[in-house]
Parts: structure tokens; sequence; C-alpha cells
């Protein structure tokens, strides 16, 4: 019958509780930061949910300026298409363009040439540089945004001057076009611009910012007011939210690519992640330049110094080494013991002819086994070991 030793756990063997130890900082961190991405999407997802969307009762949605258009007789109707927008343009037609942004270059220029002359309103909600460029030419967009959301409408516009202050600060935007009506102005620049068409009746609407469309921002200020006046001057209104289910573009051969998919601010947290990443890093590497020797806080026994590199020799399966280290040890030992100084422990030449002479025997049968090639197994590497302990003990016997 056989009894299994449990031999006591070492640095080569570490426990569940030191595994524990060492990477609960790792763990936590990335619950951390896997926490504060939940929370992120949670609350990214509530606030953009429904936003602009004439049939949502949420916070940023337009429910709310729907039905008071829909007291007055307008009719408000949503699109999601290209060809939908492009088709609803007419004299007594409305056509609000929610995101201008998310048009392709090729879809802003198309939906410009079906607006250009139909007589009817277009309402462009918030476009940014490249955008307002296309759909509204001789329009230029303002790098930096209005400091102040709410602003007075300081110009003739009729609209403007019955609804008073208005929540319209956002893009602000410069014309060179004739005859455009420049209102809620933010340091002289508009935020709200009126450009008719060369013929006809037909205008062109650039609003700065979303906010007086908004459900719980419409009965702030003017807002109201201001809103029904754009959008109500025609019995018909169209909604126009873009899609990125639209196949407009592919039509076109204007498909966007994979990265033009992904939200603006990917490049934003893809360094993050990196930045996080390295300093990870740093910080599981944070002893910097070379080893200090320092005196440890406690004795160490010499056999579990021995063990722990005895595992670490057979994990690694480096019977090489440990023979090699077994017989250095020894050479070093026997060496003062015959004469030989430790200098000239290691050389055949020295060592050999004076345990020959101290054992009055041949010396180069020692050969193999002080200077000998590596065990094949670890039966010979024990087998070395023990052979070398007899010999120093030979040598040591009076």
């Amino acid at each position: 019958m056989t009894t299994e030793v449990m031999l006591p756990s070492t640095s080569a063997s570490p426990t569940a509780r030191q595994v524990w130890t060492r990477a609960r900082g790792i763990a936590l961190a990335v619950v951390l930061l896997l926490a504060a991405a939940v929370v992120i999407a949670v609350i990214r997802s509530d606030t953009r949910h429904g936003e602009l969307d004439p049939r949502s009762v949420d916070p940023q949605g337009s429910r709310a300026l729907a039905e008071l258009l829909a007291d007055r007789g307008v009719s408000t109707r949503v699109v999601t298409t290209l060809d939908g927008a492009r088709a609803a343009a007419a004299p007594d037609t409305t056509l609000l363009v929610a995101l201008p942004d998310l048009l392709t270059p090729r879809q802003q220029i198309r939906l410009h040439s079906a607006t250009a002359h139909s007589g009817g309103r277009t309402v462009l909600i918030a476009p940014g540089g490249s955008s307002v460029e296309k759909l509204a030419p001789g329009v230029t967009a303002d790098p930096a945004t209005s400091l102040d959301s709410t602003l007075p409408p300081d110009c003739r516009l009729p609209a403007a001057r019955r609804a008073g202050t208005a929540d319209t600060g956002g893009t602000r935007y410069t014309t060179t076009r004739l005859g455009a009506d420049e209102c809620y102005r933010s340091e002289r620049l508009a935020t709200l611009l009126r450009i008719p068409e060369t013929s006809g009746d037909g205008d062109t609407v650039v609003l700065g910012a979303p906010d007086i469309l908004f459900n719980d921002r419409l009965d702030k200020e003017g807002n109201a007011s201001l809103a029904l006046q754009l959008l109500g001057s025609r019995p018909h209104l169209v909604w126009y939210l873009p899609s990125l289910s639209d196949n407009s573009a592919a039509d076109t051969g204007d498909q966007k690519g994979f990265f033009d998919l992904l939200p603006s601010g990917w490049r934003w947290g893809t360094l993050q992640l990196f930045v996080a990443a390295a300093l990870a890093a740093f910080w599981r590497a944070r002893r910097l330049g070379p080893l200090v020797p320092e005196k440890l806080p406690v004795a160490i026994r010499a056999s579990e110094t021995v063990e722990g590199r005895a595992r670490l020799y057979r994990k690694a399966n480096a019977r090489d080494r440990a023979a090699a280290a077994l017989r250095s040890t020894t050479r070093t030992r026997l060496a003062p013991l015959v004469g030989v100084p430790v200098a000239q422990a290691h050389a055949p030449e020295a060592l050999l002819p004076a345990l020959s002479a101290h054992l009055h025997g041949d010396g180069q049968a020692l050969q193999p086994l002080l200077f000998g090639p590596p065990p094949g197994d670890d039966a010979a590497l024990i087998a070395l070991a023990d052979q070398l302990d007899a010999l120093e003990r030979e040598v040591r016997r009076p």
C-alpha cells in the first residue's frame, strides 16, 4: 500500500489564494472598465432613443410638435429613404431633413437637386460644414458653435419676431446669398438662416440646433411658436429621417465602408483602450532599472531554496543544468581537500591527478563522474548525485 505524500506549496506551485492575490488588481480594473462601458452605453441609448422622431414621446422626440401641427391642419408623414424624400418635394410641402450629416455627399447632391426649384420649403436641422455646402450652396458653417443656447431673434423675419427668444444656439452660419434672413445671431453669426429660391415661393431654412423640436424643450421660451411657424407654413410636412438601411446610396455607387458605419467617437474609444493597456503594462512592470539587493525580512532555509530550484529544473526538464550544478559544487568542495586551489577546481588536468594521489587510484576513472556528459533520464541523474556524494565522503574519510 502506497501513501501519497503532499508536498508543501512553493513559489513554483502557487496556491489559488496566491494567484487571486496577484490577479485581483487586474480583475478589478477589468470589471470596472466593463461596468463603465455598460453604464455609458445605457445612458447614451436612453438619451438618443427616438431623437427627432415625430412618433416618439421621449424627451428628445418630437411627438408633441407633430400633435400641435395636426391641430392646425398640417399633416405629418415620416419617410426614411432618399427616394421618398425627393418624391415629396412639392410647393405645398415642407420637407424637414432631421439628420443631414448622415447622408452621403452623393445623396446630399441628389436631395438638393430635387428641392432647389420645388417651390416648397426645406428645413435642414444642424447640418455640418460639408453637408450645408451641398444642401444649401452659398452657406458656410462656422467651426465654433454658439456659446449661448437661448438667443433673441435680431432680424426682420416675421416668424422669428413673433416667436421672440428661442433655443437656436448651436452651429453658426454665414451666407453669400442675397435676400437671406439671418436670425438669432451669436457673435454676429446667425444660427437660423432663411434662404429664398431665386425663382418661385420656395425657400430653405437652416437651423443651427434641434432643441426647438424636442418634446422637453417645446414649452420653453418661444420654441413652440418658432417651430410651428417654420414647419406649418404649408399643409403637408414630410419628416425625413435618414436611415443606414436606405439602398439609394448603393444604387449610385456611393456605398459606405465598415468604418463609416461606426459611431464617430470610435477612434477616441480605441485610443483610450490603448492608453489603458499601456498604463496597465507599466503598472505591472513598474520595477525600473537593475535589481537592488536587499536583506530578506525572514530567513529562508537552505532546503527550501534547494527544493524550489529543483522543482524549476524538473519543470523545465533541465537535467543537464542540474547535473552541471551538482558536479560544479562537488568539484568546488573537493579541490581544497586535495590541495588544489578553488580557481583550478574545474580544470581536469589539475583536479584529477590530485584526487588520484589522495585516493591511491586511477584519476582517469573519475573523469566521467566529475566531467562527463549529462544524464539521459531522471534515474541516471539520481545515480549521479549518489555517486558524487559517495566520492565526497570517501575523500573526507581520515
